[in-house]
């Protein structure tokens, strides 16, 4: 089994427990080509989660809704934003609150919380993993409390054979952090400023992998 990625990336295909990093400098569609992988999946009856540092749940669920052919139950919510700015929101099945994006310890239990209720509760077997985004993690903490937790995260999303998706700015980042932050992923999509992307993922049965623009 693989994981098809639709979207402006139709055709692609990635393996159970691949991690892609999506990169390029603001403005790019970094974000919209995420959520395109994700509604991709959810239009075939995958499970879907977003672990957001960037927006409140409330906006992750307006921005999914404006798809169609997508059902909500299969959209899961990390939300790291809420509580952050005063608010004292309850879980849910769907939706769950990390006190804020320097809590890396909450959002992994939210994220392990979310994964299990998909897999084990509703029936899921095949899940896509959003994480928006690399970069605000790092306007919160160090380098290296990131690099664990998504070392954390990444090996996770292997051990459950569902994939992850993490965006980062790349011109917001010195070297060491983009290289540091890089090692951590399988594959590498690189989107520009001309709307292009650059291609690297790695190869799934039967073929070698795409690389290109």
């Amino acid at each position: 089994m693989s994981y098809t990625l639709g979207g402006r990336l139709d055709g692609a295909s990635i393996r159970p427990g691949t991690n892609v990093l999506v990169t390029g400098p603001p403005l790019t569609g970094k974000r919209r080509l995420g959520r395109e992988i994700l509604r991709h999946g959810m239009a075939a009856g995958e499970g879907s989660i977003v672990i957001s540092t960037h927006d409140s749940a409330e906006r992750v669920e307006e921005v999914f809704a404006a798809a169609n052919g997508t059902d909500d139950d299969l959209l899961g919510i990390v939300d790291c934003v809420t509580r952050h700015v005063g608010r004292s929101p309850t879980d849910t099945d769907r939706v769950r609150y990390a006190s804020s994006p320097t809590d890396m310890t909450g959002i992994g239990i939210k994220f392990a919380e979310s994964i299990e209720y998909f897999q084990c509760e509703h029936g899921v077997e095949h899940n896509r993993v959003l994480l928006n985004s690399v970069t605000t993690l790092l306007q919160y903490t160090s380098l290296q409390t990131v690099f664990r937790f998504l070392h954390a995260l990444t090996t996770r999303i292997e051990e459950v054979d569902a994939i992850g998706v993490a965006i980062v700015e790349s011109t917001v980042h010195d070297e060491e952090a983009m290289g540091t932050i890089r090692e951590l992923f399988d594959g590498v999509v690189e989107t520009d400023l001309d709307g292009s992307l650059s291609v690297d993922l790695p190869a799934t049965d039967g073929d070698d992998g795409i690389r290109g623009s």
